[in-house]
């Protein structure tokens, strides 16, 4: 009976032991760690400059364009309108990624896939977003959206029947096979006379 006491107490010491390890006000809280790990994090960030209320990187191998991925990944993960913006608007896509980056202390290529997706459809983006902190949902991979080879070979071929369809539009209207080519068709001044129909 003596040997079966001493069992069944070290298994209650262990096991009251181990109950006591996994819960959380008996554990030693270490915010000291988690301060410099995020103090860490934030002094790679980019900066903000207030005397040209610009952001910059602070190193632009890590954060810089070179460290995202080019316009074809923006078409591939967003489409189109992304595309638009990081042409003609280089400068302000830029802010926003560094922006993005310092604010939520992602990587380039993170903060490059959430842009284009706000940039693609603010809406959606922000629900989101809004899901993700609020309610719980799972993040979203914006970064690699659309990324998986099934899919950039499915997009390619879209976009190639898109382009080949349009090229055949524009050319058949120029030539007169989409109207009469006797100078009544769109491209010669027609285009609110329907004459040609």
């Amino acid at each position: 009976m003596n040997a079966f006491s001493n069992g069944f107490v070290r298994n209650l010491v262990s096991l009251v032991l181990v109950l006591l390890g996994h819960t959380s006000a008996f554990q030693v809280n270490n915010r000291k760690a988690v301060t410099s790990a995020s103090a860490t994090a934030l002094s790679m960030a980019p900066r903000f400059d207030s005397a040209s209320q610009s952001w910059y990187p602070s190193d632009p191998e890590k954060e810089g364009p070179a460290a995202g991925y080019g316009i074809i990944g923006s078409l591939y993960r967003a489409g189109p309108v992304p595309v638009i913006q990081r042409v003609f608007n280089p400068d302000k896509y830029e802010q926003a990624v560094l922006k993005y980056m310092a604010q939520e202390g992602v990587n380039r290529v993170e903060a490059q896939g959430n842009m284009d997706a706000y940039l693609e459809n603010p809406q959606d983006w922000a629900y989101q977003k809004m899901c993700e902190k609020n309610k719980g949902a799972p993040k979203k991979d914006y970064a690699n959206a659309n990324m998986d080879p099934k899919q950039i070979i499915l997009s390619t071929l879209w976009a190639g029947v898109v382009v080949v369809f349009f090229y055949d539009l524009v050319t058949g209207v120029a030539e007169g096979r989409y109207g009469k080519a006797d100078g009544t068709d769109l491209l010669h001044g027609n285009l609110w006379n329907f004459s040609f129909l």
